[in-house]
């Protein structure tokens, strides 16, 4: 990459970018955005740029790239339009941090390996910090998906020692959880009805138990559980679709045991 190509091409689509929010010229539509209304816009992105590395199509990941850089440029510019800062500072706050963050690559510092880099990043952050010290939980968006808000706050609560100590401590404790979500079934009976009130909040209150237990299981694995999840998601829509092509019937006409032979043969035919 050629750094100065790259700075002026980037300073052309800031341009237009500009060109795009200024009054009276500029597009209607582009004039009426916040940082709030493009939230959507910017989550939507975020979430197309993951579809095209999962699907290793290199084409849609330039394109998908260029519309997420764009929702950034764009909260930029809605920010300097009302005085606040400018995507020039958004860009000096960043180049500094990544220098101020890696001594090992522009300072002195000597690392071994990419955990001690990490180590070295959290220590150089918790710094940065003014006023009390910051919870180590802190910094971890509500925002994120459930599956890996989960595994952020206990991969940051392990770095302060609230932790098992072995895969099989974790394991236990799935199945722990497991049993209690089972026991609070039990208790719920045979009734016909969906539980409500206190019984709800009870079985999403054990069920919420087991799912975080089971993102702390793929941290130590060294798995994501949001892309497990992700993927078997993937897997379950394709044998689905292979199971309603080779069906001769709509599948609400079939019976389970038909169902089930479908969805066997589906499952083998389908790639994992």
């Amino acid at each position: 990459m050629d750094p100065d190509q790259a700075a002026q091409v980037f300073k052309e689509f800031v341009t237009i970018i500009k060109a795009l929010r200024t009054p009276h010229t500029g597009c209607p539509w582009d004039l009426e955005q916040d940082h709030h209304t493009l939230r959507p816009y910017l989550l939507e992105e975020a979430y197309e740029v993951l579809d095209a590395i999962e699907r290793v199509d290199e084409r849609a990941l330039r394109e998908e790239l260029g519309d997420l850089l764009l929702q950034v440029v764009l909260h930029a510019q809605v920010a300097d339009d009302r005085g606040g800062f400018s995507i020039i500072e958004v860009l000096r706050d960043i180049a500094d941090k990544m220098v101020r963050r890696h001594p090992h690559v522009f300072g002195s510092v000597q690392v071994a390996d990419a955990d001690e880099v990490r180590r070295n990043w959290e220590a150089i952050k918790a710094t940065e910090k003014q006023g009390p010290p910051a919870s180590p939980l802190a910094g971890v968006p509500e925002a994120l998906p459930a599956l890996m808000r989960a595994q952020r706050l206990g991969e940051k609560a392990a770095r302060v020692g609230v932790d098992w100590t072995s895969l099989a401590d974790v394991f236990a404790k799935v199945r722990e959880e497991m049993a209690e979500l089972e026991q609070a079934l039990r208790a719920h009976g045979e009734q016909a009805t969906a539980p409500a009130g206190d019984e709800h909040q009870h079985l999403e209150h054990e069920l919420g138990d087991l799912l975080f237990t089971l993102c702390q299981l793929a941290r130590w694995l060294d798995l994501s559980a949001e892309e497990a999840l992700r993927a078997c998601t993937r897997r379950f829509l394709a044998r689905f679709q292979r199971l309603e092509q080779q069906s001769e019937q709509p599948l609400a006409q079939r019976s389970r045991t038909e169902i089930e032979a479908g969805w066997q043969k589906a499952r083998h035919l389908t790639p994992e």
